[in-house]
């Protein structure tokens, strides 16, 4: 324990190696239905399932183990699902390229990030953002997690006449999401440093005690490795050179860069890593290993990696250090012999989770300067969009863009960095090239 106390730094920290236990493990419940979901969504673009499901374990562990030990960032990391929605089904769909010359995108993604991290241009981004924004993208995170967990729990349903409305609260399903939410808030209130890890167990006991989840079937072990040979080293850098996938690779870069930027912000922020300046101790680390990792997807045959949101539950949970994001890799390493059991945790375990993180990541609001409208209206617009479009990187768009376009109307240029009108430009460029 000598060696992960001093490697770490925990007590610099103020954590203990159970503590950053509990934690990983509550990541790794909280992102393991990746395991399913990514696979799915590029078989229906065209790939090879079965060396999917390898790729994506394998680059999850490869990953998170390095932000772990090298970053030391309590972040689990593995492809990512909305550029992995965006891949399969428009790249491999409408746009009509095939999955290797998309990969070759991928592939050369990976690169920019890297080449922009290394060149300190990336952090440069960062440390431009406004104090006042960064707190914004921070509960507009927490106000989007929260959105999934309300839509995965069932509480949150479409509707054709008000586009979204209140679901059946008398479904099982929803029945124990509000079990599982109330039981696992109360164990917060109480202080209780299992809270959310005993939560999700408990709630899925209690679903398959009612019969709505089941057990799998014959052997909860499999020692049957997936195999990756399908889809290793089969990315065409080549085709994705060509002139339409030009704007696919901008697509890619852009989206991943400040998702991945506002995830990390929103973390980091929690786990006591930035600074009252707003800087982010290790940030440029952070972000090489999401690079890499991103041109380590593509060579594997998976999409673009980066730091997942649900990493938030095993912050919230406690963990603060490399460590977490250890320990979580080495579930996933043990997943590999249990996918049939790991299946079974179903999405009214897990949503309770994010819900309540949202409500946490929610606090930061009252340190956004509101009494200033050229900050309240860029930093309300963050906010909302996110959780309304489905999407971190459209919000970081309206609220970087209306952040310079009213200080520039408003005789307030000379206020807002270069770096943030270039961030600005890009984010239009990117819309157009969308429209």
């Amino acid at each position: 324990m000598s060696w992960f106390e001093s490697y770490f730094k925990l007590k610099d920290h103020n954590t203990t190696v159970s503590q950053e236990v509990f934690a990983g493990i509550t990541t790794f419940m909280a992102i393991s239905y990746l395991i399913f979901v990514v696979p799915g969504m590029l078989a229906d673009g065209g790939m090879p399932k079965d060396a999917v499901v390898g790729g994506t374990i394998l680059v999850t562990i490869a990953i998170t183990l390095l932000m772990g030990l090298w970053a030391k960032y309590p972040v689990g990391v593995a492809p990512g699902l909305g550029i992995t929605a965006f891949f399969a089904y428009y790249v491999c769909g409408p746009a009509g390229y095939t999955w290797q010359a998309g990969l070759g995108a991928v592939f050369i993604s990976g690169i920019v990030f890297f080449l922009l991290t290394v060149t300190r241009i990336r952090q440069y981004i960062v440390n431009a953002v406004p104090m006042d924004l960064k707190l914004a993208i921070v509960v507009g995170i927490g106000s989007f997690i929260a959105l999934i967990g309300l839509k995965n729990g069932g509480i949150v349903v479409k509707d054709p006449s008000t586009f979204v409305t209140l679901g059946d609260i008398t479904k099982p399903e929803v029945l124990l999401f509000i079990f599982g939410f109330f039981f696992t808030g109360t164990l917060m209130v109480l202080k209780f440093r299992a809270a959310m890890l005993l939560g999700i167990i408990v709630t899925t006991i209690l679903g398959i005690a009612c019969g709505v989840t089941h057990l799998p079937d014959g052997s909860w072990i499999s020692f049957d490795l997936p195999d990756v040979a399908g889809t290793f080293m089969q990315l065409d850098l080549k085709g994705a050179l060509s002139h339409g996938l030009i704007s696919i690779i901008f697509t890619l870069t852009m989206v991943d860069l400040f998702d991945n930027m506002g995830v990390l912000i929103g973390l980091t922020r929690k786990c006591g890593f930035m600074r009252p300046d707003g800087e982010i101790k290790n940030l440029d680390k952070a972000f090489i290993t999401d690079s890499v990792g991103t041109m380590f997807s593509a060579v594997v045959g998976t999409t673009t990696a980066t730091s997942y949101l649900e990493s938030a539950a095993g912050v919230a949970a406690g963990g603060r250090t490399g460590l977490t994001a250890l320990v979580t890799a080495l579930c996933f390493v043990l997943a590999l012999f249990f996918i049939p059991l790991v299946g079974i945790v179903p999405s009214y375990a897990t949503s309770p989770v994010l819900v309540i993180v949202g409500a946490l990541m929610m606090q930061e609001v009252v340190n956004i300067r509101f009494d200033r409208l050229e900050v309240a209206i860029p930093a309300f617009l963050t906010i909302v969009v996110m959780p309304f479009t489905f999407n971190i990187a459209t919000g970081f768009g309206f609220g970087f863009i209306s952040y310079a376009l009213l200080h520039v109307l408003t005789g307030r240029w000379r206020e807002v960095t270069l770096f943030m009108y270039l961030i600005a430009g890009c984010f239009v460029i990117n819309f157009v090239m969308r429209a």
